[in-house]
């Protein structure tokens, strides 16, 4: 039945994607780029983008009377397209300008579409704010989701063993590298991808747990010494993945680039149309998993009470290596959906460690529950408050939520009141 239901996703998830290709045919078998600039008045002429490779420009594309533009490349490799801000015309801008230079991989007769999403042009100033505020919504419960996805191991993991890991970024970022490596190098595609590489992700947590954290605990290591570790353990892997990986960011062989649904005044690409469905499934399946399920119900044992669990015939040891399995596979899943928004960095993990962490303290520490809530209460305020603030500052709100509330209720929105001391 497990099986069928990984199968059923996995088709799901490939028609949607699918379906939502741009439709676009080569008009060669090289590689090349190509794409359309328009905005609600109509497409947009005489706009340039430069094309650059490693070893210097290659060209440049200017788009034609009907937006569209088309540029023929050298062969395969790594590519950067930046559009030239100044050749919009006058009142236009992007809607994204910090999108405004793209960075993509090409393969062998591969055709790549470049997005370059205008601002919005009419309506009333009132109607311009209501719109941008419904999209920034929709961004902040995708980004909550993908917070989530990644915390939910980090409280389990602390429920169970007390530990604050300052390294569960990396599992993050090395989950997502895994995915990486097997869709672009080995050159399996996405969907397969991800379920080997959530396969990775399961282990390496559960070899972290065998080789360092179990012999840590039986010699009787204190949780300060033990969280010490973890730092350094974020330190070695984070710049362990900048030697072998570099420091560019690079995207997915598939759906780096999509042309975006328009529904009205509201436009979603489908692969955040994707990663909500899916954050929602996966997430259901382990909440259904933590309470149906054996292994779910000893995990919620060993995290309320060990000492009790173990007396009662529990395997400690050996819950914990599944926690620990199950947080590298959803700190996979995490990975590779950020990484789907925002390319594949050797840090990508670290930028959202903060935040985890912020979402598992606002909802409660060591639930599963309160992780989910919490980073989506983080998630969405964090993209919703670049409405009044720059964007570099959106991080920086979501502490300020996680203090206040924390002020109000300091166990957290699920969490439980505790006696201390």
């Amino acid at each position: 039945m497990r099986r069928l239901v990984v199968v059923f996703v996995a088709v799901l998830t490939g028609l949607l994607l699918s379906a939502a290709a741009p439709a676009i045919a080569q008009e060669d078998a090289s590689e090349s780029v190509r794409g359309t600039i328009e905005n609600e008045e109509g497409p947009v002429p005489g706009v340039e983008i430069i094309i650059e490779s490693e070893e210097g420009e290659v060209g440049t594309a200017v788009t034609e009377d009907d937006g569209t533009f088309f540029l023929p490349l050298p062969g395969p490799g790594d590519y950067r397209a930046t559009l030239l801000q100044e050749t919009l015309p006058d009142g236009m801008e992007l809607r994204n300008p910090d999108r405004a230079t793209l960075e993509f991989s090409i393969r062998a007769n591969q055709s790549r579409p470049l997005l370059y999403p205008l601002g919005e042009g009419g309506g009333t100033a009132n109607t311009r704010v209501l719109v941008t505020a419904v999209q920034l919504l929709i961004e902040g419960i995708k980004f909550g989701l993908i917070i989530a996805m990644a915390a939910i191991g980090l409280s389990l993991i602390f429920g169970t063993t007390g530990l604050v890991n300052f390294a569960h970024g990396e599992l993050v970022t090395f989950g997502a590298l895994a995915v990486w490596a097997v869709n672009q190098i080995f050159g399996v595609h996405l969907i397969p991808a991800v379920l080997i590489g959530v396969v990775i992700g399961g282990m390496g947590g559960m070899a972290l747990d065998l080789g360092l954290w179990r012999p840590l605990r039986r010699r009787g290591t204190g949780l300060i010494a033990m969280l010490v570790v973890s730092i350094g353990l974020s330190i070695f892997l984070r710049y362990l993945f900048l030697y072998f990986f570099d420091g560019r960011t690079r995207p997915y062989a598939q759906y780096a680039v999509q042309q975006a649904w328009n529904f009205g005044p509201f436009r979603i690409v489908p692969k955040d149309l994707v990663i909500i469905v899916l954050s929602v499934l996966i997430l259901g399946a382990v909440g259904l998993m933590l309470q149906k399920t054996k292994v779910g119900k000893a995990m919620r044992a060993v995290a309320g009470n060990k000492d009790l669990a173990e007396a009662s015939g529990i395997d400690v040891e050996r819950v914990i290596l599944w926690v620990w399995g199950v947080g590298g596979g959803l700190a996979t899943l995490g990975g590779v959906f950020f990484g789907l928004s925002q390319q594949v960095s050797w840090q990508m993990g670290f930028i959202l460690l903060l935040l985890m962490f912020a979402g598992v303290i606002l909802g409660g520490l060591g639930t599963a529950y309160g992780a989910l809530v919490g980073s989506l209460v983080i998630g969405i305020f964090v993209q919703m408050s670049t409405l009044v603030v720059a964007p570099d500052l959106k991080n920086v709100g979501a502490l300020l939520v996680m203090i206040l509330v924390l002020l109000v209720r300091p166990q957290g929105i699920l969490g439980k009141r505790q006696r201390v001391g």
